[in-house]
This record gives structure tokens, C-alpha cells and sequence, in this order.
């Protein structure tokens, strides 16, 4: 056993024993303690859970690695994540908080009708399923360099270990398990990001040093056939108008999420649920501000290690994570003079953008510890959200489906439970083959949730808090449209079912496509509202009493 490979068991080891132990400590059997942790979680706890539970596989593993190749356009996804935020915060939250309950279907149900509320839970399933698929893969990364394992393998690990304490513990064990999480995640991805600064710049602040290495960085891209890392709109295909519409994309579909807006129903009052979404704000931007960092340092330390080097001179590290797959290096070339990210390009270097955060300490030329670190920290972060997605799985087949259309008759909370505890069950099942062979990397897989979630959730929720007239009609008519218009232009453009063009209309891509998608859902929700009957007198009342603070007394909890 090499030393990497040592450290790497003493961290996941030690990190998934505290979970598992929090797991079991928070054990639940009703549904209440399953769904939204008996509605009693402390405000900055709720937050801290909130960015573990945001800062998927796609965040950790991915973001900096797509930065690092992107460039400024990468920011897309810093300006995306973090500004639907504030939108979730300040538009959504407390609203959603105020009228209580369990789950966003849920919620339409009692806003629209009981049609819309299984139109919403069917979306709210695709869009986990997706997004749930980039952290299998993520965490099948992880167990497949560091532990030895080919991808398959890793990802069924991952899955099983998931599985086990999301169904044990519920919302209540997820909760406070993701606050162990976020502690390791965040020291995992901050200290190699500082030991990297440090040795490199002599700074050992990543967010600012890693300007002094900009121009270097820029001189080299070019020198292996990529564009200037600073360049604007160079790094995505449809320019300035895709930029924008990634970024309102992941802003509408962060606002949009299940399993972000569930959060908020855990917390003790409508006022922590407001601060809940400033909290995790504040823990998501120590990651998300130290992101462009790790991917310029990075791609640097890559191409100073190849420049000038033969095939058999090249790094260690490239033979290692070439056991993956994830790293390739073209046949017959003799000296590396052309790195790319992408397989068709032909380049003698290829690398996964998703390998690079991970194998930072790595080509930074850490010791093994820190490299064991971020392997744990990896796992935190694809543990952490694909736990939160299952349960929104789980509660929209049984608490959305199954109670509320199947058994109308009534359910035990028993029967609720072992519902919800297999649709668990399934859809890991189906996404350990999904993520092995996942459409795109995994910040790209998770993007598309967004979408999903942008051109489904955030317009049906917008118009029912802030707008009376909208009716069961309208938003089934509008949800079905955003959500069916934008699936089918991704698998258009995607590798997915066995087709795809990968023809970007008008230069939108895949990731940028939900913004489109939520503006036709808002046109046909509020065309379609107006021609037809208005909502009913106690809905429109119901619309009233959440929008607007109730009179109290002095010293009332709010």
C-alpha cells in the first residue's frame, strides 16, 4: 500500500465513521423527523447543512477543473451558484417557511391543484435523479484513484455508503451529518489551496496571489493550443449571449431546487429562515471565492510539469490517474506540445477536467496527507448533496405520489417511511448506471439540473407567492411546457439514449438552455391563467396570508 493510498483510508475511514455515527445517533421513525427534521434545527446549523448540501461533486470536483480550462468564463457558475442565493433568500425562503409543511409539490398542490402537484413531483425527481447522477460519478473518482478501484466499483461504493445513512437518519441525521461534512470539505479543498499558494507565489492567500500568476498562465495556454485563461467569452462556443443565459440559468435553477428549498422547512422560525440562506452564503463563498484559485494554480503547475518533456519524462502523477481513463496520452507522440480537455480534439495530452482538483496536491507536489485530505473532502462533498437529493426523492414518491394519489385512504407512517426508504433504493440503483456513464463532467451534469429545475420550479413559485391570478391550469400548462422544452433540447445536443447532434441552436448550450425554458414557463403559466377561471376565494386568501407578515404581540417568535 502506497503512502496515498494509506492516508486516503485513514481519512475516508475516520471521516465516514463520524457520519455514520451521527447517522445512527439521529435515527428516525416519523415522518416529520424523516422529511424536515421535526422543523427544529438552529439557524446556523441549517446554514452550514445548506452549503454542505449545495457544495456538491460538481463544486468541489469539478467547478475549479472547468474554470481551469474555461477561464473567465467559468465565473458563470460563481455568478450563477451564489446570486440564486439571493433570490432563494430573499423572494422564496421565509415564504415558503411561513406556510410550512413538508415539500415543494407539496406546496403547488395546496397553491394550484392536486394535478399540479404531481406534475411537480415527477420534476422534482427528474431533476434529483440528474442531479444525483454527477455525485455518483464524482464519488466514483474518488474511490477509483485513490482507492484502487476502476470506476464501476467506485461508484457502486459510494452509492452503498450514501444509501446506508440517508436511509437511516432522514432530513434529521442528514442535517447534522452535513455540518461534519461541510468541516471536512471545506479544510480539505482550503489547506492544499494555501500550501499551493504559498509555494508558488510566496502569498499564501489564494484568492489574491493567484494574480501574479495570470500572465505566465496566459503565455503557456497558448503555447499548448488553449486561449488566453483571461480571455473573455473565449471559452464557451456561443460567446456573451451563452454566457449570460449559464449564468440566469443556474441563478433561476438554484432558487428552483427541492432539495435546497426542503432546507428551509427545517429551520425553527420564518426569520431563521431567511438568515439560514445568509449563513450558507457566507460558508459556500469560502469555497466559491477559492475556486478560480485552485484552477489557475493548478493548469500552471500541469503545464510547467509537461512543457519540453518526452513521454517518458512526464510527471508521476500522470500515470496515476491514467490507470482511470481520465487521464490520456496520444499514441506515437514523443513530446507533449498540445494539452486539451476534450477527447475529440486530438491533442497529445488529454485530461479530465474533473480529475484536477483532485490531483492538485498531487501536482503541486504535496506530501501524501494533504493528498488523503482531499480525497476525504471529495467524498464529504458528494456524500453530502446526493443525500439531500435522495430524500427529495424519496419524499416526492411517497409523501407527493403514494399518499397523496395512491393511497388516499390514508397511509401509516410506517407505510410512508418504507416507501419512501425503496424509491431511495431505486433511484440509487439507476444512478450507479448513470453515473458510470455519465452525458458530460460532472460540474456539466449538475448544470443541467439546474436548468431543469430553472424552467420548472422557480416560475410555478414565483407566481404563486406574488401573483393571485395564477391557477392549477396555467401552472401544470406551464410547468409540463418548461420542463418537456428543456429536456428535450438537452438530449438534442447530448451524447444521451444513443443521440444527440451536440448543435447548439443560436449558440445555446445545454447548461444555458433553462433560462429559455423558465421564461416559456412563465408565457404559458400566465397566458394560460388568464384564460381560464381565477383561483378560488380561500386560495387567493392563502396567497395573502403568506405574502404578508400577521400582526403579534410583543416578544412573539416570528
Amino acid at each position: 500500500m502506497s503512502d496515498i493510498q494509506f492516508w486516503t483510508f485513514f481519512f475516508i475511514i475516520l471521516t465516514f465513521g463520524l457520519y455514520i455515527f451521527i447517522a445512527w445517533r439521529s435515527r428516525v421513525k416519523e415522518t416529520k423527523e424523516f422529511y424536515v427534521a421535526s422543523q427544529g434545527v438552529p439557524t446556523i446549523a441549517n446554514g452550514a447543512a445548506v452549503a454542505a448540501d449545495w457544495m456538491s461533486a460538481a463544486s468541489f470536483i469539478g467547478m475549479a477543473g472547468l474554470i481551469a480550462f474555461l477561464g473567465s468564463d467559468g465565473s458563470v457558475y460563481l455568478m450563477g451558484w451564489t446570486g440564486g442565493y439571493v433570490l432563494l433568500a430573499l423572494l422564496l425562503a421565509p415564504y415558503l417557511r411561513k406556510w410550512g409543511k413538508f415539500t415543494v409539490p407539496e406546496f403547488v398542490g395546496d397553491r394550484y391543484s392536486e394535478s399540479v402537484r404531481i406534475v411537480a413531483a415527477v420534476a422534482a425527481i427528474v431533476v434529483s435523479f440528474t442531479y444525483v447522477v454527477g455525485q455518483m460519478n464524482g464519488g466514483g473518482i474518488v474511490f477509483s484513484r485513490f482507492l484502487g478501484l476502476n470506476l464501476t466499483w467506485g461508484v457502486i461504493v459510494a452509492a452503498a455508503i450514501i444509501f446506508f445513512y440517508a436511509v437511516l437518519g432522514g432530513m434529521k441525521g442528514i442535517t447534522y451529518t452535513q455540518v461534519a461534512q461541510y468541516t471536512v470539505l471545506i479544510i480539505a479543498y482550503l489547506i492544499p489551496a494555501v500550501a499551493v499558494a504559498q509555494q508558488t507565489t510566496g502569498i499564501p492567500v489564494p484568492q489574491i496571489s493567484y494574480g501574479k500568476i495570470l500572465a505566465e498562465l496566459d503565455s503557456l495556454s497558448t503555447e499548448f493550443g488553449l486561449h488566453e485563461f483571461t480571455q473573455a467569452f473565449a471559452g464557451r462556443d456561443g460567446g456573451q449571449i451563452d454566457v449570460f443565459l449559464v449564468t440566469a440559468s443556474l441563478m433561476l435553477g438554484t432558487a428552483g431546487l427541492p432539495h435546497v428549498i426542503i432546507r428551509f422547512y427545517t429551520t425553527k422560525t420564518v426569520r431563521g429562515a431567511r438568515y439560514s440562506a445568509f449563513w450558507a452564503l457566507f460558508f459556500i463563498s469560502l469555497l466559491y471565492l477559492t475556486a478560480p484559485a485552485v484552477g489557475a494554480f493548478t493548469k500552471l503547475n500541469l503545464l510547467q510539469g509537461v512543457r519540453g518533456a518526452t513521454v517518458d519524462q512526464l510527471p508521476a502523477w500522470i500515470e496515476t490517474w491514467g490507470a482511470t481513463g481520465l487521464v490520456t496520452v496520444a499514441d506515437g507522440v514523443d513530446t507533449i506540445e498540445t494539452v486539451s480537455n476534450n477527447a475529440a480534439s486530438g491533442a497529445d495530452l488529454i485530461v479530465n477536467n474533473d480529475i484536477l482538483v483532485l490531483a492538485s496536491p498531487e501536482i503541486g507536489g504535496l506530501p501524501a496527507p494533504i493528498i488523503g485530505l482531499m480525497a476525504a473532502g471529495g467524498m464529504a462533498a458528494a456524500m453530502s448533496t446526493a443525500a439531500g437529493l435522495l430524500l427529495v426523492i424519496s419524499s416526492a414518491a411517497s409523501h407527493d405520489l403514494y399518499f397523496r394519489v395512491f393511497k388516499k385512504e390514508g397511509a401509516s407512517e410506517s407505510q410512508q417511511m418504507l416507501v419512501g426508504r425503496v424509491a431511495m433504493a431505486a433511484a440509487i440503483v439507476i444512478a450507479i448506471f448513470a453515473g458510470i456513464n455519465p452525458p458530460a463532467f460532472v460540474a456539466q451534469v449538475v448544470a443541467f439540473a439546474f436548468g431543469l429545475a430553472a424552467s420548472t420550479f422557480f416560475p410555478i413559485l414565483i407566481l404563486g407567492i406574488f401573483w393571485k391570478r395564477a391557477n392549477g391550469v396555467g401552472a401544470t400548462a406551464g410547468m409540463l411546457t418548461g420542463l418537456v422544452f428543456t429536456a428535450t433540447y438537452m438530449i438534442y445536443t447530448l451524447e444521451v439514449f444513443g443521440t444527440g447532434s451536440n448543435d447548439h441552436i443560436l449558440g445555446i448550450s445545454p447548461e444555458g438552455i433553462g433560462a429559455v425554458g423558465a421564461l416559456v414557463n412563465f408565457i404559458v403559466t400566465i397566458v394560460v391563467s388568464k384564460l381560464t377561471a381565477p383561483p378560488s376565494h380561500e386560495v387567493q386568501e392563502m396567497v395573502e396570508s403568506i405574502r404578508y407578515p400577521q400582526q403579534r404581540k410583543v416578544g412573539a417568535d416570528v
